[in-house]
């Protein structure tokens, strides 16, 4: 990275965890390089799917949107100092890697809770509520996830078996308004999220419709 005083500052992607409640920010993890690509698919969920002809142009909800990505992370500039970054030097990867995990685990204190109210007889027994992860790509891509993939390649060890090289594969489903209640956090932000769209279309270039070849709308 540039050292120039003049030179911009990188904006990093990364994964906020915050309570569903208060919206308290509990964890950031920022990833070490931004992935070159970011790759999203929208399936539209349209009225007409099933064949019903006059509800061909009815949409009955937000488009199901799915994000992919691929992050390298690296230990060889931590490494590099050991005097400064004795965690890099005694686990390597494991604390980012185990951080990018915890997206996909319950708690090992929620599963004792469970099990614990398990034996005491409880019959039903409701999962406790995860932090909803957020998917932060810019000020104008904030928006909630479920992780839905994730595979990690660690390609790199040192001496004790710690990896200092690895990818990380994820994949992220967009949680719109149809996956959560109206009042729940994660509600709130996608409509946030799908309104910065709406705002970001008005500006695109509108050019006339004999740009397009023809003088008008047969």
């Amino acid at each position: 990275m540039s050292t120039f005083p003049n030179s911009p500052k990188l904006v990093r992607g990364g994964i906020v965890l915050v309570d569903p409640g208060s919206g308290a920010v509990q964890r950031v993890i920022s990833l070490q390089y931004n992935p070159d690509s970011v790759s999203r698919t929208l399936q539209v969920q349209g009225v007409g799917e099933q064949g019903e002809r006059s509800e061909a142009l009815r949409l009955k909800g937000p488009a199901v949107e799915t994000i992919k990505l691929e992050a390298e992370l690296d230990a060889a500039d931590q490494l590099e100092f050991p005097d400064q970054n004795a965690t890099a030097v005694q686990f390597g990867l494991h604390p980012q890697i185990a951080a990018l995990e915890s997206l996909l685990n319950p708690t090992v204190a929620a599963l004792v809770a469970q099990n614990t109210l398990a034996q005491s007889g409880t019959l039903e027994i409701a999962p406790s509520e995860a932090p909803l992860a957020l998917f932060v790509w810019s000020a104008q891509r904030v928006v909630g996830v479920r992780v839905t993939e994730f595979s990690v390649t660690e390609e790199a060890f040192d001496p004790a078996l710690n990896p200092i090289r690895a990818k990380v594969s994820l994949g992220l489903r967009v949680l719109n308004v149809d996956d959560l209640p109206p009042s729940h956090k994660g509600s709130t932000i996608f409509l946030g999220y799908l309104q910065r769209k709406e705002l970001l279309a008005s500006l695109a270039p509108t050019p006339g419709i004999s740009a397009l070849g023809i003088g008008g709308i047969p």
